[in-house]
């Protein structure tokens, strides 16, 4: 209690401070925060499906381009006219090109049906570890596959141009230049389809190689 000069006693009110030298130290408050997982890579989707897409296209292309390599001729040797008949048909290699084309192509359009069906229901594009070892192994399968198709197919066509080395055998593709065109067309989109399920191959890597 204290007492002032008119007599009247009033409360000393005392206002505690912090000690001098003390360091009032304030925690910052953790708020929840939701984050979006976010992929290692945002654009590899983009890119199978485009990888997809060529193949695709490549492996009908080479199909397509060796359906129609058909085309009739006169060989003249020694004045000598001798009619020419050429159809990819009456090669095994080249019939073994088409039949890998096609199935290539049923292998890309069977994936991308796949894909077009999870973007329907709105399911991630990324596959399953187990289903990526399959696309993998696939893509493996029919990369070598058309590569030994159509080194095969080019191996024929090379020989129609060139003809025997040791052998009087005449360039065929003189007289047939459109069946000789065509095929050189359909094999040159067989390795591309080639390069281009190499190259979905390594997109099926790098998924596996993902956390």
């Amino acid at each position: 209690m204290g007492s002032i000069g008119n007599g009247r006693s009033v409360s000393a009110v005392g206002i505690q401070m912090p000690p001098e030298g003390s360091k009032t130290v304030l925690e910052p408050v953790s708020l929840p925060v939701t984050t979006s997982p976010v992929p290692r890579w945002p654009r590899l989707g983009v890119i199978m499906v485009a990888t997809r897409v060529a193949a695709l296209v490549m492996a009908l292309l080479s199909v397509s381009l060796m359906v129609s390599s058909k085309q009739r001729g006169i060989l003249t040797i020694f004045g000598i006219e001798i009619p020419l008949h050429a159809n990819w048909s009456f090669s095994y290699s080249l019939q073994f090109l088409v039949g890998m084309s096609a199935a290539s192509a049923a292998y890309s359009l069977a994936h991308l049906l796949l894909i077009a069906h999870k973007a329907v229901k709105k399911v991630p594009m990324v596959p399953s570890r187990r289903q990526t070892w399959l696309l993998f192994a696939g893509d493996q399968v029919f990369s070598l596959a058309m590569m030994s198709a159509g080194s095969a197919a080019a191996a024929v066509s090379n020989l129609n141009r060139t003809g025997i080395r040791h052998t009087a055998l005449p360039n065929f593709c003189k007289p047939l230049p459109r069946f000789c065109d065509l095929s050189a067309a359909s094999i040159a989109c067989a390795f591309l389809s080639c390069v281009f399920l190499a190259t979905s191959a390594v997109i099926d890597v790098i998924w596996l190689s993902s956390p």
